[in-house]
């Protein structure tokens, strides 16, 4: 068997500064695996999550550029009928 054979020497891998090194090098690569995680997560609306009844969020005319067209029932818009 052959024995491990390290770039560094001993004495460097046990200095205080290659520890903060290999700890900064860590938090960085977790915060970089959460951020790739959520980047292929869809994403959340928590907005959607509150109901706040009879459509009170929607808006009561329609902002249409067409001001004529059909009108808009109180709290559904025109293509949910």
């Amino acid at each position: 068997m052959t024995p491990l054979i390290s770039l560094f020497p001993s004495s460097w891998l046990t200095s205080t500064w290659y520890a903060t090194l290999t700890a900064f090098v860590a938090v960085n690569t977790l915060v970089y695996v959460v951020l790739s995680i959520s980047k292929i997560l869809p994403r959340l609306h928590p907005t959607t999550w509150i109901s706040r009844g009879n459509g009170a969020s929607r808006r009561r005319e329609s902002r249409s550029i067409y001001p004529d067209g059909p009108a808009v029932r109180e709290g559904k818009s025109a293509a949910a009928r």
